[in-house]
């Protein structure tokens, strides 16, 4: 019988992918012992003013050059190549459905778990993926540990805590350092920060 492949997703619109994001996809594939890790930016997710076409080329390329040095990070375009609202969920159920031996693990921050059950189908997330919950110090571990045991109960799910480092910026928070003329040095690999500046991006 052929071993079942253990697959991680990391999701998130990436604009621009920085270095916590590429972290946490690297924690995940070393501690849960991963095949390999997806990064997969979101074409059109219910949650965000972004869109497919808005930038989704940009956000693929510089994707792109921030893992194209690792082979257990791989880039994904199974959502920015659908069409209308991409839910978790229905992303999930898709990718099981074209690969019924592989186990999908999802990351997400450790907050996410209290906002799970507003998600779109819950349950068939829960039945689809096991997920990996990334916790940092300002979120105490013991309540993070009551809501799983919540979550675990009710949709019969599998969530594992996962130790990330501390860092407090976002591509927003990039983005308006690229816009006030400020430097995005280690906060963005040097590959995604050259393409940034020679594609004037976010200047305005």
């Amino acid at each position: 019988m052929k071993a079942m492949k253990k697959v991680g997703i990391l999701g998130g619109t990436f604009n621009p992918v920085h270095i916590g994001h590429l972290i946490l996809a690297e924690t995940a594939y070393e501690t849960f012992g991963l095949d390999y890790v997806l990064l997969m930016p979101n074409g059109n997710p219910p949650h965000k003013d972004i869109k497919a076409e808005d930038g989704g080329i940009h956000r693929m390329n510089m994707l792109k050059l921030a893992v194209e040095d690792n082979p257990h990070l791989r880039l994904s375009s199974f959502e920015l190549d659908k069409t209308g609202v991409m839910y978790t969920y229905k992303t999930l159920e898709l990718l099981k459905e074209q690969h019924p031996n592989t186990k999908y693990y999802f990351i997400l921050g450790a907050d996410s778990l209290f906002d799970l059950k507003r998600w779109q189908k819950p349950d068939s997330i829960c039945k689809n993926a096991t997920l990996l919950a990334a916790v940092r110090d300002e979120l105490g571990k013991e309540k993070v540990k009551q809501q799983i045991a919540l979550l675990e109960q009710e949709f019969q799910a599998e969530i594992y805590l996962m130790d990330t480092p501390n860092l407090s910026f976002s591509s927003h928070n990039i983005r308006e350092r690229i816009k006030n003329g400020k430097t995005v040095t280690y906060y963005i690999p040097k590959a995604v920060e050259d393409y940034i500046y020679n594609n004037n991006l976010y200047l305005s």
